[in-house]
């Protein structure tokens, strides 16, 4: 087995991070629309989670904001004249889709790709496949930059696949790592790749939800699996409970989440919760893992408290004694009955003993937690050589970035701000920095 860490891409968040509700089904996201967001303080948040990690000796890194706002869908929708003609007359016919051009959502890395690990994959390479997230149009065209950043990142073919997205099509709806995780011994070890699905596309009489939409297909998953040469022994296609999803879960990582071998859940995460950790304890033998399933029961946390804590978009990592901490949002303990959980949890003696939580207010009132902001992606010391070092985090870079974003974000930004051309021209040459900065020329098509 060779030696691996598992390294945090975080999300950088961008200039023009603000709050549109466009993602109906993420309760968090549309009760804060169209109120005021603060960029700078967003960016400065997420940064310092990064840095505070980091100095805790877990491998962190980041990717780099996609290009806002996205002029090339809205002369794809007819939009014409200058770039300021293209705002001005976006925001007076269809402010919605200006928002949805000027899209916060790329912060969360999460639904960037999903990443399986060369222990996992049959060419023994670290395989990646870019999210078509085709459910919303604000996140639709994020993959073409996604997998751009990535094949930046991680150039060497020799140890890295980056895989096209899957077709945007309702049937292969794909929210990458949200909706997936790695069950295993240790991270260099082979695992148990679990893909959580909402619906199936092909079989009408499958159940899903009602209210709102299922956004991860078991067709998408199944075909991420085929691309990655993931072997059919280790790897688990679990339904979502469409009654949570109907309750905002939109995504399995606002209600599991997995580190290790343990798969910290709650009761009512799964379609069918006895036959899910059956079959993942079963697979887990077949590679020497022994699963540790931590249960939260409805009793103790309900489930609309999970959604407005983010109890389970929490981060589980590996620490150098065997143990785990849990990375949680600050809403975490201003819930009376989560944070009654946690102290439990933490008291226990079971596999998490400690807390690390961290203000991460801008995010959380857009719908993301610690869990979004991060894609996970386990390298083995010649992998971690072999990626772009620009991107990992030192006290350097974390002062280099702060001195940035000190440099070019505002401090209040209002849902008419997306029309000033003086927005965009901040974010454009704000991102021609960050380029230079990082390393990464011609990241972005300028």
């Amino acid at each position: 087995m060779a030696q691996a860490r598992e390294f945090n891409f975080d999300g950088l968040v961008g200039p023009s991070h603000n709050y549109a509700g466009l993602s109906f089904g993420n309760v968090a996201s549309f009760n804060n629309v169209k109120s005021a967001s603060n960029p700078k303080q967003a960016a400065l948040q997420g940064l310092a989670k990064m840095r505070a990690l980091a100095q805790r000796g877990f491998a962190q890194a980041l990717l780099p904001p996609q290009d806002r706002p996205n002029f090339r869908l809205l002369r794809s929708l007819g939009f014409t004249g200058s770039d300021a003609d293209v705002l001005a007359r976006a925001y007076k016919e269809s402010p919605v889709i200006l928002a949805c051009a000027y899209s916060a959502s790329p912060m969360w890395t999460a639904n960037a790709a999903t990443v399986s690990p060369s222990a996992d994959t049959g060419d023994g390479r670290v395989h990646f496949t870019p999210a078509n997230l085709n459910n919303k149009l604000h996140r639709a065209f994020e993959h073409a930059q996604s997998a751009r950043s990535l094949r930046a990142i991680f150039s060497d073919p020799k140890h890295f696949a980056v895989h096209d997205a899957l077709p945007g099509t309702p049937a292969f709806g794909d929210e990458g790592a949200a909706n997936h995780t790695r069950l295993c011994a240790a991270h260099g070890a082979q695992a148990v790749e679990v893909f959580v699905y909402g619906r199936v596309e092909f079989d009408a009489a499958a159940p899903a939800p009602k209210r709102f939409p299922a956004r991860q297909t078991l067709e998408a998953s199944q075909a991420v699996a085929r691309l990655h040469g993931l072997a059919a022994e280790r790897t688990v296609y679990v339904q979502q409970n469409p009654d949570v999803i109907d309750q905002g879960v939109f995504h399995n990582d606002v209600i599991a989440v997995g580190n290790g071998n343990v798969l910290f859940y709650h009761e009512q995460a799964f379609a069918d919760e006895a036959a899910t950790l059956e079959r993942v304890r079963a697979a887990m033998a077949g590679v020497g893992a022994e699963l540790q399933a931590v249960r939260v029961d409805t009793g103790a946390v309900a489930v609309a408290d999970a959604v407005h804590s983010y109890l389970f978009n929490s981060q589980l990592l590996s620490k150098a004694d065997g143990k785990m901490a849990l990375v949680i949002p600050q809403e975490c303990q201003e819930n009376p009955a989560v944070a009654r959980y946690l102290d439990g949890l933490v008291a226990s003696g079971g596999p998490v003993d400690e807390l690390i939580h961290f203000d991460l207010r801008q995010s959380m009132r857009n719908g993301g937690g610690p869990a979004c902001l991060r894609l996970r992606v386990a390298l083995t010391d010649q992998e971690a050589a072999a990626m772009h070092q620009g991107v990992v985090m030192t006290e350097a870079l974390y002062h280099t970035l702060v001195a940035w974003v000190e440099k070019h974000y505002r401090d209040h930004l209002e849902p008419q701000d997306l029309a000033d051309p003086a927005l965009a021209l901040e974010t454009r040459a704000a991102l021609e920095e960050l380029t230079r900065m990082l390393g990464l020329p011609g990241l972005y098509d300028l």
